[in-house]
């Protein structure tokens, strides 16, 4: 499963990438780690996944992929599916309905507390799952094994969380400073993400407090202007979605540089499809 890391300046900086979303064009980014668990071991009674979440979600699109390569069924809740995308499949939502994903229209989400029966495999939103441990270990161990070969005596690792649930379990089993800033909520409500998957907050990575408060899922010009330019200057495709929020906020702390920076690559590109399409029609341009 091992991602390569590269070397690359953006703005005066030095900084290293992980690579994580060229471990696979189907199974990829940090969903391929939080789902190694379920691709790796046998579920010999299950035939069915069902979870919940956003109509663009990657961890979606990934899970109706384990679905496939499993042979399971993939239940889907979503509160609402906009009119444009029903009537324009696009992104994560159209991949992952022709990987035969049933969509439900549910206002309430389900609970794992209801699903009874063992031939159900219950995933939480996003994949917050304490078997996402399984995957970010590893995840770990490569970060480890690279940095002895570097010679550093330190580093820091830098991404931007959606549940959190990839930069806790990299944080718990990593001794080096894991840095984030929430995406989806705020300080508070990522805590509380970490605190459903973990008590010891000694496990907790920092929040970094952006500068400003970006709603998530919404369109800023910064965002996409960052994102350009990331692909200019690096020859790298980031996500849309979480990266240029990670990155902008990233820039801002110049005194995570003070060692050598890790930012890892989560993936996520197919999403790129319908955010570029929204930024399109936003702006009425020709991006």
């Amino acid at each position: 499963m091992n991602s390569p890391i590269q070397k690359k300046t953006f703005q005066n900086q030095s900084i290293y990438i992980k690579r994580d979303d060229l471990l696979s064009k189907e199974f990829s980014g940090n969903k391929a780690r939080k789902f190694a668990y379920f691709l790796e071991h046998d579920f010999t009674n299950v035939k069915k996944i069902v979870s919940y979440g956003s109509n663009q979600s990657n961890a979606m699109y990934s899970l109706s992929v384990l679905a496939k390569l499993k042979s399971w069924e993939f239940e889907y809740y979503v509160t609402h599916v906009p009119d444009y995308l029903e009537q324009n499949p696009q992104g994560n939502y159209k991949y992952a309905l022709d990987n035969e994903m049933q969509v439900i229209l549910q206002k309430k989400k389900p609970l794992k507390s209801d699903i009874k029966n063992k031939e159900v495999l219950f995933i939480e939103e996003g994949g917050r799952e304490p078997y996402a441990e399984y995957g970010l270990k590893i995840l770990a161990s490569e970060i480890k094994t690279w940095k002895s070969e570097q010679g550093f005596d330190d580093i820091n690792i830098f991404l931007p969380a959606g549940t959190g649930t990839t930069v806790l379990y990299l944080q718990k089993n990593f001794k080096d400073q894991v840095y984030t800033v929430p995406c989806v909520g705020d300080e508070n409500y990522l805590r509380e993400q970490f605190k459903v998957l973990e008590e010891n907050e000694a496990f907790y990575p920092t929040i970094i407090r952006p500068s400003k408060k970006r709603h998530f899922g919404k369109l800023y010009r910064e965002s996409y202007n960052i994102w350009l330019k990331l692909q200019a200057n690096m020859g790298i495709e980031f996500d849309l979605l979480y990266d240029p929020h990670g990155w902008l906020t990233l820039l801002e702390n110049p005194q995570i540089f003070d060692r050598p920076v890790l930012y890892i690559h989560q993936g996520g590109l197919i999403g790129n499809e319908s955010m570029l399409a929204r930024y399109k029609r936003k702006y009425d341009e020709n991006i």
